[in-house]
């Protein structure tokens, strides 16, 4: 248990992880299930590991960086281990503090900030539509932020 307990820290120290995935990183380094358990409950307990600041930290940081954002931030944050009832309570927060088209803005300025919706062509309009799309924003605040 010692060891993976040492081998966890290492990780953490790097970066944060959830429970779920520290566990996934340690079974594959051939940890029994038993020292596994152990080191994720005594992480836990001296708050090496935390679900939620995971999460929050995560989702704060997509959403200021542009990266995700509503379903594809969940998926992400879904992907990387969160407990599902985690995730709504976090972006429920989350999203009420941020604006969906002022995040539009933000991105259009920051990747393409000659883009305006009025005079770009369709092909520039299609490109910029996905780009901003594969991000989680909705299709009625992308489009309503080009017709501005």
């Amino acid at each position: 248990m010692e060891r993976a307990c040492q081998y966890a820290l290492r990780l953490l120290a790097a970066r944060d992880y959830t429970s779920a995935r520290l566990r996934e990183k340690l079974l594959a380094r051939e940890f029994t299930q038993e020292d596994v358990g152990a080191a994720i409950s005594r992480l836990e307990a001296e708050q090496w590991i935390s679900d939620r600041r995971f999460a929050e930290r995560f989702a704060e940081s997509s959403v200021a960086a542009g990266r995700f954002f509503g379903p594809r931030l969940r998926l992400e944050l879904r992907r990387r281990g969160v407990p599902p009832e985690l995730i709504s309570e976090v972006l429920g927060k989350l999203l009420c503090e941020h604006d969906e088209e002022s995040e539009v803005h933000a991105l259009l300025e920051r990747r393409f900030p000659h883009f305006s919706g009025s005079t770009a062509s369709d092909k520039e309009k299609r490109r910029v539509l996905g780009f901003l799309q594969r991000r989680g924003l909705k299709t009625s605040a992308i489009f309503k932020v080009f017709r501005e």
